[in-house]
């Protein structure tokens, strides 16, 4: 029997999964379950198993009897069960549940009143909740749920909506606020265990579900109509209402925070969506000092994406690059003394620009095209951050340093 198709208990929690090593192998062989050892540790062809009817068990010659009792606890509740439970009592004190009201026009012109639903997890104890960007977006007020005991108003300290990312702020007493803790989502790897704690739909708070991170480094389209990169994938479900709260490892800590969903029908379809924590991370400081994230800025406007095809036609030295065609007046690239295009061709039925500098790499990095900049500035580079341009000019290679500034608003 496959190690995939064993048994379900009627509550839906699975007995079984490859997973799990150490100290549930004891319990998979209890089941009749075996899975595929390491190869570290035994090829099949040292392993001698023998199979006991009577008990469903299999028995590996030499072996000692497996100590069952301390796989499960005294509520009957398995080492995985255990790990999940956990994770929901510590966690759930966190999870809130946001309420927006947002003023829409109707068919008429008249001004109406809209309420939006969505989730949010406590940052720390001066009151910092995050959520995405899109849950509280033109909200004219906004209400922070503690479960049944407390309703009280937020206000927004900070937001960007290129990363989906918004920071609300509560005055409460500190004993009602449980901090989470984060983690990192730079080691993740598919297949590890995903919780996601959350409101689906506005209506039944502190919903808790499971699965696993399915794939990294998705690029989905954030609020503001421009990629966000790096996001993590997993099957756990996620619904509306859940987009704002916190995407859990199995110990606890935040890795990420729900965000979106892929589904033909707008409800669970096993595909949704995380923006990492190591991006949260990473533009917290900007959004709680400024109130808003400095998005780091070389002053291309307009540049050509060099392709074989392109380099053949106007007959350029590389085969990839960025062809400048124009920069932003006082510009990081343009204050460098980096040039755009200096002359105009018609070529066929299109005018082309020719003569700019063409950027090959950032700090060693080869780049091909404006999108794979843009990811790399916003994911390594931060505001004030130096960074070594190389250019091809005229057939010379150059290298200039750029201090980066601040994109425009």
């Amino acid at each position: 029997m496959s190690c995939l198709r064993l048994a379900v208990r009627p509550e839906g929690s699975i007995l079984c999964r490859p997973l799990l090593w150490g100290a549930l192998a004891a319990a998979l062989l209890f089941s009749g379950c075996t899975p595929p050892l390491p190869a570290t540790r035994t090829s099949t062809a040292q392993l001698s198993v023998t199979a006991v009817p009577t008990s469903g068990r299999a028995v590996v010659p030499g072996a000692t009897a497996p100590d069952l009792t301390s796989l499960v606890d005294a509520a009957g509740l398995d080492f995985f069960e255990q790990r999940v439970v956990g994770v929901y009592e510590a966690v759930s004190p966190s999870v809130v549940s946001i309420t927006t009201r947002v003023l829409r026009r109707d068919f008429f012109f008249n001004v109406v009143p809209e309420e939006g639903a969505g989730s949010g997890f406590v940052l720390d104890k001066a009151g910092h909740i995050l959520t995405n960007y899109h849950v509280i977006d033109g909200a004219e007020s906004i209400e922070i749920s503690f479960g049944d005991q407390l309703v009280t108003p937020a206000r927004v300290v900070g937001s960007d909506p290129r990363n989906d990312v918004a920071v609300l702020k509560v005055e409460v007493d500190p004993a009602v606020l449980a901090p989470v803790t984060l983690g990192s989502s730079g080691a993740l790897r598919v297949g590890q265990w995903a919780i996601a704690i959350g409101n689906p739909f506005g209506q039944f708070g502190r919903t808790l579900t499971t699965g696993v991170i399915s794939a990294l480094g998705r690029t989905i389209e954030g609020p503001d109509n421009r990629t966000i990169n790096g996001i993590i994938q997993t099957d756990a479900a996620i619904n509306r209402g859940n987009s704002g709260g916190p995407l859990l490892d199995s110990s606890g800590r935040v890795i990420g925070i729900t965000s979106a969903i892929f589904s033909p029908t707008g409800t669970n379809a096993g595909v949704g969506f995380a923006v990492p924590v190591d991006t949260l991370k990473r533009i917290l400081p900007d959004l709680l000092t400024y109130g808003r994230y400095r998005h780091p800025w070389l002053g291309i406007r307009y540049a050509y994406n060099i392709t074989p095809g392109l380099a053949e036609v106007i007959r350029l030295p590389v085969q990839e690059g960025l062809l400048l065609v124009q920069l932003y007046s006082n510009s990081p690239l343009a204050a460098a003394g980096i040039r755009g295009a200096r002359t105009e061709e018609v070529i066929g039925n299109q005018r082309v620009y020719l003569g700019g500098d063409i950027v090959t790499a950032v700090d060693g990095q080869a780049i091909a095209q404006i999108s794979q900049l843009e990811s790399l500035l916003e994911s390594n580079y931060q505001v004030g951050d130096t960074a070594t341009i190389t250019v091809l000019r005229e057939g010379a290679r150059i290298e200039v340093p750029v201090e980066l500034a601040e994109e425009p608003r």
